[in-house]
């Protein structure tokens, strides 16, 4: 039983996709296969179980279940769209779920995504016994997801130039600073995330950004470029001066870690792999 559950876990983890935001998502017609779903309508039906659940629970269907098409070979040099889903985290779990708990592999996935969806909720006491880089990590899925969400915000405000608008926000915790500026004071290489170079109290006090800047495009309807732009700028200014009021260390004098994220990442891989 438990070399099934790891080979379950480890056929889970090998079916996720990353983007490229770095969002982690699965698609429905892979994870159709794992959970044993040989009819496509049948496993459809699951979905819908699953989008009612996140409906009844006020959660946005849309931010984790999106519908896209794919292009398929059905012979003679002949193409056809079939349709999918490309799948949160949460749901998957929505999903498995709502499974027949009579196949194994449901059965074995709802125990998986249930415990990988707990580990991202940590207590103060857990938080506080993680390693610097380990609450960098936890910290950086956060921002991940925060920006994902600021985005959506933005964009129904009527933001087309995200850049700008992130900008925004960059200037008012960094007293100027673009995100170029950013990567060129960390001395970073060309295109290389900001975010993931960052320690885990330069990470909170941009999360505090996002989080605030959200809250306030919803809560105010603010429409237009331009005044999402304002509202960003002035939220992350307000945030800096509150940090100056308490005597912290402005963002932009903490201190970059030795390693990157990726850089983490790609060495502990190398470890498992021996």
């Amino acid at each position: 039983m438990n070399e099934l559950k790891e080979y379950t876990e480890k056929l889970f983890e090998d079916i996720k996709h990353i983007d490229e935001d770095g969002n982690e998502y699965w698609e429905a017609r892979e994870l159709q296969q794992v959970l044993e779903y040989t009819q496509w309508r049948r496993f459809e039906n699951v979905i819908s179980k699953a989008k009612l659940s996140c409906e009844n629970s006020n959660i946005n269907i849309v931010d984790h279940f999106a519908d896209v098409g794919k292009m398929v070979d059905i012979g003679s040099n002949t193409k056809r769209e079939t349709k999918d889903y490309r799948l949160s985290r949460y749901a998957c779990y929505l999903i498995v779920q709502n499974a027949n708990p009579k196949k194994k592999m449901v059965a074995l996935g709802q125990t998986y995504f249930a415990i990988q969806t707990r580990k991202q909720e940590l207590s103060e006491k857990e938080y506080s016994e993680l390693t610097e880089d380990e609450k960098r990590f936890y910290q950086r899925d956060l921002t991940r997801k925060g920006n994902y969400s600021l985005n959506i915000a933005a964009k129904n405000a009527g933001v087309k130039n995200f850049d700008r608008f992130h900008n925004s926000g960059y200037k008012g915790l960094y007293n100027g600073e673009t995100a170029n500026d950013i990567a060129k004071r960390k001395k970073l290489r060309y295109r290389e995330d900001i975010l993931d170079n960052m320690g885990s109290d330069e990470l909170i006090a941009n999360l505090f950004r996002i989080s605030q800047t959200e809250q306030k495009l919803n809560n105010t309807k603010i429409t237009g470029e331009i005044n999402a732009n304002k509202i960003h700028y002035t939220i992350a200014k307000n945030i800096r001066e509150v940090i100056a009021k308490n005597g912290g260390t402005m963002p932009e004098k903490l201190p970059t870690p030795e390693k990157s994220l990726k850089e983490i990442e790609k060495e502990n891989k190398k470890i498992e792999k021996r």
